[in-house]
């Protein structure tokens, strides 16, 4: 993947070089990675740790089958002991979360049979709609800000860079597509040149994600998104902070109607 830009550099995506190809299952690290293995400093306990695991394989960061990076590299992420990390990792195996292989070829993988849309449902049914509209509003704050700052900032050769990504997402499988389309939409605000929008970006689009997911849950709605992310991209493109801004807030509201709309879908109730 390329860097995100921004004036300090790159904001790294852990466990992912530039150069490194994606495998047969799809299961490189992303650019969500950044947000949900950032350390989490003093407050290194084991369940900070066990919450981060439990949340990216829920929001669906982590796929069924991928495998976990290993102790080593989940404790230098989160910045914690190894120990701690190991204990996270057996309480989220006692949720029924991971499984551990051992052998050559072993570690901690998430389990076959999870499925982000079933975890999406129950969230989504667990919260209010004022805690929905909330989530909105601050997602659509930050994001239209990046956007109108990349307007003003990002060059032509940039813009379409991100455009080209799009074009990959017939080549993938669902859940490639929802990490394209995040991908994109972080990539598109790191045009801001602003590292710490961008920062607070990436961990929004973290917790929003399974939300548009639901929003999107088949190849048509994502690529109805995808057309959506265009829109924005090209007022981008086109040096437009106002009307760059206008799609972005507009695609967010779309968002939040729909998943107040499936609250009262008897499949999400259940």
């Amino acid at each position: 993947m390329e860097s995100l830009t921004s004036p300090t550099g790159a904001i790294p995506v852990v466990g992912a070089s530039a150069a490194e190809p994606a495998d047969h299952r799809g299961t490189r690290p992303h650019r969500l990675h950044g947000a949900l293995f950032q350390s989490i400093g003093d407050e290194g306990r084991a369940e900070l740790v066990e919450r981060r695991l439990v949340d990216a394989i829920h929001r669906g960061h982590l796929r069924a089958g991928e495998r976990l990076p290993s102790e080593s590299e989940l404790a230098r992420s989160f910045g914690v002991a190894p120990v701690t990390v190991r204990e996270a990792l057996l309480a989220v195996r006692g949720r029924g979360l991971i499984v551990t292989k051992r052998g050559r070829n072993g570690g901690s993988f998430v389990v076959d049979d999870a499925d982000p849309l079933v975890f999406a449902r129950r969230t989504l049914a667990a919260t209010s709609r004022l805690t929905l509209r909330d989530l909105g509003a601050h997602y659509a704050a930050i994001t239209a800000s990046a956007v109108r700052l990349a307007a003003r900032r990002a060059d032509s050769s940039e813009t379409l860079r991100v455009l080209r990504r799009l074009d990959r997402l017939d080549d993938l499988d669902a859940d490639q597509q929802r990490r394209l389309l995040d991908d994109v939409q972080v990539e598109l605000v790191s045009l801001s040149q602003s590292a710490r929008l961008t920062r607070e970006q990436m961990r929004l689009q973290a917790e929003f994600s399974p939300y548009l997911r639901l929003a999107a849950p088949d190849t048509p709605s994502m690529h109805q998104q995808a057309q959506t992310l265009t829109g924005i991209i090209r007022a981008v493109e086109a040096g437009d902070p106002d009307e760059a801004g206008r799609r972005t807030e507009a695609m967010t509201t779309d968002v939040i109607d729909t998943l107040i709309h499936l609250q009262s879908s008897p499949e999400t109730s259940a």
